[in-house]
């Protein structure tokens, strides 16, 4: 496969899964808003998702001061935002759009379906479209998208291409989603195990459409070091950082195995599955979850990385 098509396809994956994580940070946002104010957090829970999506400086440099409906618009439909929803929607359909032939018109008619729908939503006024719509439309959306490449994709280079892009993204974006929730919307350390600290980490679960798996995995009883677990170590969960990692892996093994070489972003994928294996919930307590969630986040970066130099040419779409 060409390097530049592999580009497109490894892009379309992360695009499409950061335009699900940006909608799911906004709903975290929307329920955590809904509770009383019991404190000065870290940050408000607004902020925190802009610091949580990387979008803090953009946003400030635009509107200011953070209000809930500016963030709406900046993380949903702005495009100068490169994270957005729109955003990303658009370079996936524009990415799909150059490499048309590497994809099924299954795949291909979700991803311009999607992208179609967003322009007739962009013509609303903003008055009336509900931030659970936007969201709800966006995750359905990524969903078919998703569907639609494990139907009907050959499971050949375009769709490992596809699938490493996509587990980069969620590893990475799960990381994030975590990191809001514990570093940043628990107020203060007194609240943990409190009814608050219950109801944020049943937010995050809801938000991942997680919380009936969490559920039927671990039983009635809840605490914070059992969803930890379910997030970062269950490799039954389809949005741990552990399963993320290891399709990570599973698709650059076969990329390795095609091409009959191993390569520095196999090396690295393995070594943070091999970690995510050896590793408690209790050590990653003792670590610090906010740092143990940014180291992650780091390698999974370089990661990424390696997989730009070993496979892929010219700039980043």
């Amino acid at each position: 496969m060409l390097s530049r098509t592999a580009e497109n396809l490894f892009w379309i994956g992360r695009y499409m899964e950061r335009a699900e994580t940006m909608a799911r940070l906004l709903e975290v946002g929307a329920r955590i808003a809904l509770l009383p104010s019991v404190g000065h957090g870290y940050r408000s829970e607004w902020d925190s998702l802009l610091q949580a999506s990387g979008t803090a400086a953009g946003f400030a440099a635009k509107y200011g001061d953070p209000v809930q409906r500016n963030i709406e618009s900046y993380l949903f439909f702005d495009r100068d935002n490169p994270s957005s929803v729109a955003s990303c929607l658009e370079r996936a359909r524009e990415n799909g759009r150059i490499v048309r032939t590497a994809l099924t018109s299954q795949v291909w008619d979700a991803l311009n379906t999607a992208f179609q729908e967003l322009r007739q939503l962009e013509r609303q006024p903003r008055s009336e479209l509900d931030l659970g719509r936007m969201t709800e439309w966006t995750t359905r959306h990524t969903a078919m998208m998703r569907g639609a490449i494990e139907a009907t994709q050959l499971r050949q280079d375009g769709y490992d291409f596809l699938g490493i892009g996509y587990n980069l993204e969620r590893a990475d974006n799960t990381a994030r989603l975590t990191d809001v929730k514990y570093y940043v919307l628990l107020p203060r350390a007194d609240f943990v195990g409190s009814g608050l600290d219950t109801f944020q980490w049943t937010t995050l679960l809801r938000a991942m459409s997680a919380q009936r798996a969490f559920h039927w995995a671990y039983g009635g009883a809840f605490t914070a070091a059992k969803v930890m677990h379910f997030l970062i170590l269950n490799p039954a969960c389809p949005r741990a950082l552990i399963t993320s990692a290891k399709a990570t892996t599973d698709h650059l093994d076969r990329l390795a195995q095609r091409y009959g070489q191993a390569t520095t972003a196999q090396d690295r994928a393995r070594a943070q599955l091999d970690a995510l294996r050896a590793t408690t919930v209790e050590a990653i307590i003792d670590e610090g979850l906010h740092e143990f969630l940014t180291r992650f986040i780091l390698e999974t970066g370089e990661i990424a990385q390696s997989v730009h130099d070993t496979y892929l040419s010219g700039e980043a779409r």
